[in-house]
């Protein structure tokens, strides 16, 4: 009976330090930028608006990146954050750029046929490909590229919440 329990707790402790190591390998940072949509949009036209996106390490000076490798996009939101409030329903379509200085854009999320009165919604990743050189880069942007179905009557303030997952690099 005591070899089970030992058994048992030496097995639950491997798991645990698995689990552990596997967190700390595993990096997950985010990025986000925010994008005004103002009331003078026309609808059933795409609309082009950049912003610079910041991580918490552009907020406390450090630059971490160069310690990382096999970046991939691992999630995408875009949420309302209007003080009046405000749902998604006007949005035909939404894709999500991201480039730095001295390199090319990538598309990294997108999403059509907008029907949702939330007022968050995840996007659909296109993970085809590794991110380092654009994450490594210093000033990294976010090209919101929308369409609307009908112009607001308000404007309306998005955030684009770009999850980013990688692995330390040797």
């Amino acid at each position: 009976m005591k070899n089970i329990i030992l058994t048992a707790a030496v097995a639950s402790a491997a798991l645990v330090s698995c689990g552990t190591v596997q967190s700390l390998v595993q990096n997950t940072f985010p990025y986000t930028a925010n994008v005004l949509i103002s009331t003078g949009v026309p609808a059933d036209k795409e609309v082009s608006s950049t912003a610079t996106a910041s991580n918490v390490q552009t907020w406390f000076g450090g630059n971490n990146n160069a310690k990382i490798k096999d970046v991939r996009i691992s999630d995408a939101k875009v949420s309302v954050v209007s003080p009046s409030g405000g749902n998604l329903s006007a949005f035909k379509s939404i894709k999500v750029y991201i480039s730095s200085s001295g390199t090319g854009e990538r598309l990294v999320a997108s999403r059509t046929n907008i029907s949702t009165d939330a007022s968050s919604l995840t996007l659909d990743l296109e993970n085809s490909g590794f991110l380092d050189e654009v994450v490594k880069s210093t000033g990294v942007t976010v090209r919101t590229v929308y369409e609307l179905k009908n112009q607001t009557s308000s404007d309306m303030n998005l955030r684009i919440a770009l999850n980013f997952s990688s692995i330390p690099a040797n």
